[in-house]
């Protein structure tokens, strides 16, 4: 785990999803064609957080997809419901990477986050936040992560 770990893209493009986990592909797929769509350009970044409970039939997450364009406002139809950041930051996070093995080890991984939490006294500031990354070789990773603060007094 690490901690004091941060979030943080420029011209972030986001949208609210419900889907069956197994389905996230086409909820991306979606959200890039609406983007892409409208005119705008993709630069590279993906990111979810996991809104529901993560045991649910259904999952609910809001998607982030970074954009060239500083804003998309008069580009993409208000019926996408399509919110937009020009900066996007969350801090402090604590961090696990999983390397291979996602659809096991997320799982695995959602569970240690929380257990740290609980652990360390910290209490859960986000949601958790899945980020999908390539290394400098071409290996391709995901970042998991949550925010926290620091219990405030003597109890819990």
């Amino acid at each position: 785990m690490i901690s004091n770990h941060k979030v943080a893209y420029r011209n972030v493009a986001s949208k609210y999803y419900a889907f069956h986990p197994d389905e996230i592909d086409k909820a991306i797929d979606d959200f890039r064609m609406i983007l892409e769509g409208s005119g705008l350009h993709l630069s590279g970044n993906m990111f979810f957080s996991i809104i529901s409970d993560p045991q649910s039939e259904i999952m609910t997450a809001e998607i982030f997809l970074t954009v060239k364009e500083d804003t998309i406002k008069g580009l993409v139809d208000p019926k996408e419901d399509v919110r937009f950041r020009s900066y996007f930051t969350l801090s402090p996070m604590v961090m696990t990477r999983i390397m291979e093995n996602f659809n096991y080890e997320s799982q695995k991984r959602y569970w240690d986050l929380i257990g740290y939490l609980q652990v360390n006294r910290l209490e859960q500031d986000t949601p958790v936040f899945i980020e999908y990354k390539t290394s400098m070789s071409g290996v391709t990773y995901v970042e998991m992560s949550v925010g926290y603060r620091t219990h405030i007094g003597k109890g819990i």
